[in-house]
């Protein structure tokens, strides 16, 4: 019994990664980032403290995926960011290039 404590609080201490995906209410751009924090990375776009995406906030946060590391993250962020990738989620999420309303 005392090891599956352990494990149940081990799992509970273990940090989730996330590959966010946020929309501009300017120019109705879409933005893929990772992070171990999504709320206060949400936070930190629409403070303008973010160099690549200041000038284009507000940002929504349109949706997310979870991955158990790091690395699985930043390769998933990757993928998301290539071109066709980019395409087909804002098919997903119906992004075009009008801008979206406040």
């Amino acid at each position: 019994m005392f090891g599956c404590a352990r494990s149940r609080e081990a799992r509970q201490n273990i940090n989730m990664y996330y590959v966010y995906f946020l929309q501009s209410l300017v120019n109705n751009d879409l933005y893929v980032g990772s992070t171990e924090n999504i709320e206060n990375r949400v936070k930190l776009h629409n403070a303008g403290k973010v160099r690549s995406t200041k000038a284009y906030k507000p940002w929504v946060l349109l949706g997310f995926r979870e991955y158990s590391s790091r690395s699985d993250a930043v390769k998933q962020e990757r993928f998301f960011k290539s071109h066709q990738q980019k395409e087909l989620l804002k098919k997903k999420y119906n992004i075009n290039g009008a801008v979206a309303k406040r």
